[in-house]
């Protein structure tokens, strides 16, 4: 049982790509807790996505030892994902921590994500290390970024530990920081268990994988424990740490963070932020646990060619085991049969996801375009939340239609100001303030409908700011507008997983885009196909796709010309029968078509 004196718990947070994982390379060689020989890049990502991605998408952890002025310390380190739909991630993994290394990048200084995760850790009431990184590259100006920190967050510019992760310069500094600085976990040994479920993973052969971070009490294998929450009992049949590999240990006691496995077959025995007790010694209060992810996206997955609506629930089920941040419902289309409908933190999630069924399951999966959720308020008072356009209720009911909104914090060179108010004036944003965080740097913050700006804004933004230009959002609420929602006929036929909810302003130049994006996707057939876009019975655009013509008349030699027209007149018929038999085969990039930008 270790002295909770010698232990500390912290986390790494930051931007995307500021060097997280590169850190935490460093220090676990540092500490000898891998040696050169296993040693590879981004040590801690296991998952291949992230290792292909350069991007971390689970929170990682590993427990090192360190010996500062002749004392052996345990640290136990929480690597956390950058991107701005991994926040949940991040959120949960400092309710583990007392402490957090704000890592900051010496040649990109303070960016969207860096604010956005030193707002959760200020919220979190965990101590904050600042760590000035990358300070090796040639265009690093660490003085000047730990300036720009402490004028946009307020930690001492002083006090800023200068590192390079890559070649390892100052790791000696930050280790005596981190024993320094974070403080000591509190809880009592002596008191009932009470440990945090703060992530969890599934195993083939041993269950689920719970890792703890224990409050109070000691745990060990053998006890039997009971889940607060859900009030399923279950027996220890391992305690370890990670370090970094996955390593069994005799008990583990307050303040410590390690793994726990006692044959738990599925995850609806555990919720991620559940409180773990002695069934025999009960805790009197659980621990506050997480609030439930909100879900921003949606869209509809349904099993593609070579897989069967059971085999894609049973990879859905499989996937949310270790990730429960996406949730998944019964979902059905007259063109697509029986798939489910799926909710995502972001755009970049819902990728990860869709990636990760069609490599970890092996199953193949036909997507349709995302969508956010929209708040239908109807003329009897109620209110009801819809995450399809399919889904939307008779237009004579709706009283309006209302959006979700979110406010972004958009940091760019002070040059590209105009490009950006130009983009964000065309996604319908709202400019709040601008702030100028150094002479060469700003940020503005906007107010925009989240569905304008979370299929390309990004994409967008970089090309406009050379790259330059970073963006956090936060959903604030749901607001009344003049939107309706667009159908997509193909052959006179409404395609619910096409139908939009668009802007009235936008929806003809939108309806024309789509519908000349569609005419490049759907293939020609032996008949003509019309596409229109309408709103109700109104049509807005049409394209037409053409017919294949087959030359029926070239065995016809000379003759009379009415062999010929016999001939033709017999071909149209069978093209008119043809027409409203024949079903019109849409490809998946067609659903994938509406995502794209309307100049695009």
């Amino acid at each position: 049982m270790a002295d909770r004196k010698l232990i500390r718990n912290f986390g790494i947070i930051a931007h995307i790509d500021h060097g997280k994982s590169t850190l935490a390379d460093r220090l676990l060689e540092r500490t000898g807790s891998i040696s050169k020989r296993e040693m590879r890049e981004q040590f801690l990502d296991d998952m291949d996505l992230e290792r292909e991605m350069g991007i971390t998408i689970k929170a990682n952890r590993a427990t090192v030892k360190h010996t500062h002025d002749g004392q052996e310390y345990m640290l136990n380190l929480i690597d956390t994902p950058g991107h701005v739909d991994f926040h949940y991630e991040v959120s949960r993994a400092m309710a583990a921590c007392e402490g957090v290394l704000l890592l900051v990048d010496a040649t990109q200084g303070v960016q969207a994500q860096t604010v956005a995760n030193a707002y959760l850790a200020v919220e979190g009431n965990v101590e904050i290390v600042l760590v000035i990184n990358k300070i090796d590259l040639p265009g690093a100006n660490p003085d000047e970024t730990a300036l720009e920190v402490e004028h946009i967050l307020g930690l001492a510019a002083e006090e800023a530990i200068y590192t390079s992760a890559k070649t390892g310069e100052g790791l000696d500094e930050l280790l005596t920081a981190i024993v320094q600085q974070v403080p000591s976990p509190g809880g009592d040994e002596n008191s009932p268990l009470r440990a945090l479920v703060y992530d969890a993973k599934s195993d083939p052969h041993r269950g689920v994988i719970c890792n703890v971070r224990l409050v109070d009490g000691v745990v060990k294998r053998g006890d039997k424990i009971r889940m607060m929450a859900v009030g399923s009992e279950h027996v220890v049949t391992e305690v370890g740490k990670y370090m970094p590999k996955a390593t069994a240990v005799a008990d583990l006691a307050a303040g410590e963070v390690g793994y726990l496995v006692a044959g738990i077959k599925t995850l609806a025995d555990v919720n991620i932020g559940d409180t773990i007790t002695h069934a025999s010694r009960p805790a009197e209060t659980a621990l506050p646990g997480y609030e439930a992810p909100n879900q921003m996206v949606f869209c509809d997955f349904y099993p593609g060619p070579g897989t069967d609506t059971a085999e894609l629930r049973e990879a859905m089920e499989e996937l949310w085991v270790n990730d429960c941040s996406f949730t998944y419902d019964p979902a059905t289309s007259d063109a697509l049969g029986i798939g489910f409908r799926c909710g995502f933190l972001g755009l970049l999630h819902m990728k990860i996801i869709q990636e990760r069924l069609e490599r970890e399951s092996d199953v193949n999966v036909v997507q349709t375009a995302p969508t956010v959720t929209y708040e239908i308020a109807m003329n009897d008072g109620s209110v009801k939340q819809i995450q399809s356009p399919s889904e939307m209720p008779d237009p004579s009911k709706i009283m309006e239609i209302r959006e979700p909104f979110c406010t972004a914090n958009i940091i760019v060179p002070a040059e590209y100001i105009g490009a950006v108010m130009s983009l964000s004036l065309e996604r319908r944003g709202v400019h709040k303030k601008t702030e100028y965080l150094s002479p060469a740097r700003v940020m503005l913050t906007y107010e925009f409908p989240l569905g304008e700006i979370i299929y390309d804004y990004y994409d967008k933004l970089k090309s406009c700011t050379r790259g330059y230009g970073t963006v956090d959002y936060e959903i604030t609420d749901f607001r009344g507008g003049k939107l309706v929602k667009m159908d997509i006929l193909v052959n006179a036929i409404a395609v619910d997983a096409l139908s939009v909810i668009v802007h009235a302003d936008k929806a003809a130049r939108r309806g024309r885009a789509l519908i000349s994006r569609l005419k490049k996707e759907i293939s020609r057939h032996m008949f003509e196909i019309p596409l229109q876009a309408a709103i109700g019975a109104k049509v807005i655009a049409r394209e037409t796709i053409k017919a294949f013509r087959k030359n029926v008349t070239a065995k016809c030699y000379g003759g009379d010309v009415s062999r010929k027209r016999k001939l033709l007149e017999k071909q149209k018929e069978g093209k008119k029968r043809m027409k409203q038999v024949g079903s019109v085969e849409i490809p998946q990039e067609a659903f994938m078509s509406i995502l794209e930008p309307e100049d695009g």
